[in-house]
């Protein structure tokens, strides 16, 4: 994983994990739950464009295959994405943690 060399970015990382963990613990589920593939797909490409904002490719990437989960309405992979955006975002966080204040 790169952190990003923006100053402003850098600054803004620790609030952007937390902010999609939130979302990732308390609206993600429910979509899933009710199997809104509408609202998938709308939490899906903001996760996309918000981590390729940020330089998070890889995680950029899983938002992507979210959206085309949402559009098969293939709640498997939905739920098998969610896991790994999950560990995703707790890399992100651990790696962000032991390298921004250095």
């Amino acid at each position: 994983m790169k952190m990003p060399e923006d100053p402003f970015v850098l600054e803004l990382l620790p609030e952007f994990i937390e902010t999609w963990e939130n979302d990732l613990n308390n609206q993600l589920p429910k979509i899933l739950q009710d199997k809104d593939n509408k609202e998938l797909y709308r939490f899906a490409h903001t996760l996309k464009g918000s981590c390729f904002q940020f330089g998070f490719d890889d995680t950029a990437q899983l938002g992507i295959e979210l959206m085309g989960a949402s559009k098969e309405e293939n709640w498997d992979l939905a739920k098998d994405l969610e896991t790994k955006i999950r560990t995703a975002f707790s890399q992100m966080k651990e790696f962000v943690e032991a390298n921004l204040n250095k």
